[in-house]
């Protein structure tokens, strides 16, 4: 409990120091799925199980830095790509309820241990499948998000066909990403000519462990 109360209290200061403000009990729920993660993480490889931060910081403060600079909207449809244990998708979908998120992942048991999350919280806008990126045809998305470490320019060409035009693909990355960029610009005339420009917003001025970290907004 004394855990859950130091979580809770770390991520109520982090999210009123950037503006956002969520109420006691979505802030309540975030730091669940934080211990829920954690204990699924004990049986698969959902985060690294030798952590340079708490879970709270590192993976779900870290995940909702995205709505600093994208106003997640009412009917938005927005897709997780490679959600792994959840990220982003699960705590923006407690954070903007009248979002539909769709998070999906190729490995069985990391969308089984979302399923379940997704049920303990009472997730009614979210929903995790099992399946591959190539797989998802006739669905068609405003915003597709993902924390995958894929190079920019293959995360681009998968979104340029799930993307509604003038949609966007947001990504967590780190280090340098100049030459990612450029090449990802160079091979979008090959992706119905996504995207048109890529933004870069660094974020590792907010916290000591987000070291190198920035958002990257690529639109068409």
């Amino acid at each position: 409990m004394e855990r859950l109360t130091g979580d809770l209290a770390t991520l109520e200061k982090l999210c009123a120091g950037q503006g956002m403000e969520f109420d006691s009990l979505t802030l309540k729920q975030l730091v669940r799925y934080g211990s829920l993660l954690e204990e699924w993480n004990h049986k698969i490889n959902l985060i690294s199980r030798k952590e340079d931060a708490p879970v709270i910081v590192k993976h779900i403060f870290h995940s909702l830095l995205i709505a600093l600079y994208h106003p997640f909207s009412k009917g938005e449809k927005v897709l997780d790509l490679g959600t792994g244990g959840g990220l982003p998708g699960i705590p923006l979908s407690l954070c903007f309820p009248e979002t539909q998120f769709l998070l999906v992942d190729s490995t069985g048991k990391k969308i089984a241990a979302c399923q379940a999350m997704i049920q303990e919280l009472g997730i009614k806008n979210a929903i995790a499948m099992h399946t591959r990126v190539e797989e998802l045809n006739g669905v068609i998305f405003d915003t597709v998000l993902s924390r995958q470490v894929a190079p920019l320019d293959q995360l681009s060409a998968y979104a340029a066909r799930l993307l509604k035009p003038r949609g966007i693909l947001i990504c967590l990355k780190g280090g340098n990403l100049d030459k990612e960029i450029a090449k990802t610009l160079e091979s979008s005339r090959d992706h119905n000519g996504f995207p048109k420009k890529v933004e870069l917003h660094p974020i590792s001025g907010i916290s000591t462990f987000f070291s190198e970290k920035q958002i990257v907004i690529a639109r068409g």
